[in-house]
Formats: C-alpha cells, sequence, structure tokens
C-alpha cells in the first residue's frame, strides 16, 4: 500500500512540475525569416508610392529656371523634369532654393533630385549619382560695355568675379586667379558687372543670350567663349540607381521621339541637348 501511494505521489508531483513549466515560460517571438522581411523601399519605390517628384531648382536662372510675368515657375530645366515625372507617372513638386544651398537641400532629402544645370564633374560623381546629360552648355565671358582690358579668360587674374561659389563657373574663374565675388543667382551677377561692383561674370552662354534678348539695353557683352561644352544633368544622392534608371529610360524615350529638341527649340531656337 505504501508504495501504491508512493507512486501515486511521484506521478502527481511531475505532473505538476511540467504543467508549471508549461504554463509559465514566456512565448517565443514569431520572428521571421529575413526573406519575409519587408525592404526598405527604394527611392523610386517612394517617389511612386507618394505619387509626387520633388525637385530642387533655383528658379531664378533664366532661361532654366524662373518666374514668368504671372508668377509661374518654367523655363528649360522645368520643362523637362515635368516632362520626366509625367512618364514616371508622377508629379512634379518643385522646391526653390538658392544654389549654394541646393546641394544641401539635396543631402538632407528635401528633395529627390536637383534639376539646375548642374555640371557632371569628377568630385561631384564621388558624392553624387547623375542621370544622363541633357544639355551640353559652354562657358562664356561678360564685362561691362566699357571693358577694353578683358579679351580672354586668361585677363581675369586679379579681378572680381561674381560667381555662385559652389558652381562650375567660380571654379573656372579660380582656375585663372580671378578673386570671387559671391551671389545668389545668375541676375545679381549681372546686377553687379552693370554697376562695376565686379569686373568679370562665367556664365552659360545660352542664359547670357537669353537675358540680353529680355534686356538688351544692359550694359554687358560677351568678350571670349570657351568652346569645351560642359554636359549638364539631374544629380541624386549616392544609391539612387533604381529612380536615375527610370529617369534615364523617360530622357532617352524623350530623345528618340523627338520630345526632348522640341523642349530645347521652344527656348533656344536650337537643339541644346548635344
Amino acid at each position: 500500500m505504501k508504495k501504491v501511494v508512493f507512486s501515486a505521489l511521484l506521478s502527481c508531483l511531475l505532473l505538476g512540475i511540467v504543467g508549471c513549466s508549461s504554463s509559465t515560460s514566456p512565448s517565443q517571438p514569431n520572428i521571421a525569416a529575413p526573406s519575409e522581411q519587408a525592404a526598405t523601399p527604394n527611392l523610386l519605390e517612394k517617389v511612386k508610392s507618394e505619387k509626387k517628384l520633388v525637385i530642387g531648382t533655383e528658379g531664378t536662372y533664366s532661361p532654366f529656371t524662373f518666374h514668368d510675368p504671372s508668377g509661374k515657375l518654367t523655363g528649360y530645366d522645368v520643362d523637362v523634369a515635368t516632362e520626366v515625372a509625367k512618364r514616371l507617372g508622377v508629379e512634379p513638386a518643385f522646391q526653390e532654393t538658392q544654389w549654394d544651398a541646393m546641394f544641401a537641400g539635396l543631402d538632407s532629402k528635401r528633395f529627390d533630385v536637383i534639376a539646375n544645370q548642374v555640371g557632371i564633374r569628377p568630385d561631384r560623381q564621388e558624392k553624387y549619382d547623375f542621370s544622363k546629360p541633357y544639355t551640353i552648355s559652354r562657358a562664356v565671358l561678360v564685362t561691362h560695355k566699357d571693358n577694353t582690358t578683358v579679351k580672354d579668360f586668361k585677363d581675369m587674374k586679379g579681378l572680381k568675379a561674381g560667381q555662385s561659389m559652389t558652381s562650375n563657373y567660380a571654379d573656372l574663374a579660380r582656375s585663372n586667379e580671378a578673386e570671387i565675388v559671391g551671389v545668389d543667382s545668375f541676375n545679381q551677377a549681372i546686377d553687379l558687372i552693370a554697376q562695376k561692383r565686379v569686373d568679370v561674370v562665367i556664365n552659360d552662354n545660352l542664359s547670357v543670350l537669353d537675358f540680353l534678348k529680355a534686356k538688351p539695353d544692359t550694359p554687358i557683352k560677351v568678350v571670349a567663349k570657351n568652346e569645351k561644352g560642359q554636359p549638364t544633368a539631374f544629380m541624386y544622392r549616392k544609391g539612387s540607381t533604381e529612380l536615375v534608371d527610370a529617369m534615364n529610360k523617360a530622357l532617352d524615350e524623350m530623345q528618340q521621339d523627338g520630345t526632348l529638341k522640341t523642349i530645347s527649340q521652344k527656348w533656344f531656337g536650337e537643339d541644346i541637348t548635344k
């Protein structure tokens, strides 16, 4: 009888232990396999999800990005970027800022892309991604109409040049040993020339011609032109591969169907994409 009672007690004790163990063990989290975890959306997916492409631009750089008399943002770069966004199936959302603040805006993810005649340079390519070029620009040297001594880029040595501090044109001025006077816009640079507060300005030949067409009485003139073309393109943060590829595809289509040429002729009367 003692053996029977002992066996019964032992059985109950074991059942109790097992029951206690199963009832107090913490439940294990349901951890998904790496392949099941949601991947972080890339920039193209984000753009398509939000149905908008956020584009950084100056809005003061005629005829590329500026405001018409009604106040509407327009220009060559604006038209190209708008058409690309349309072909991506999203709305373009332009955010305006000064040139020297534009790169910081891209870095801080205020924009998805910059459309503002950004030149493709090796130092920029180390940090940023670029689309295929959609413009080939050529630098010109501008002086006051009264100038008789500055005839070439090499004559800039020691002179004051009104330039956006981080632009290709500022680099060209520095390489010719000019003293850089920082400006916020192309129009400001031309005003400084007209007022003789700077000696020279380097900028895009098409911008200068467009400016003189609109304001022929401005006392400035072009004294030299750099025949070496500078390709310009959309600029992105590094790693924006999918968005770059999608926008390149749109640019290819626009080149093939003549849309890019039509936009060029609208603004310049010629094809500036090659």
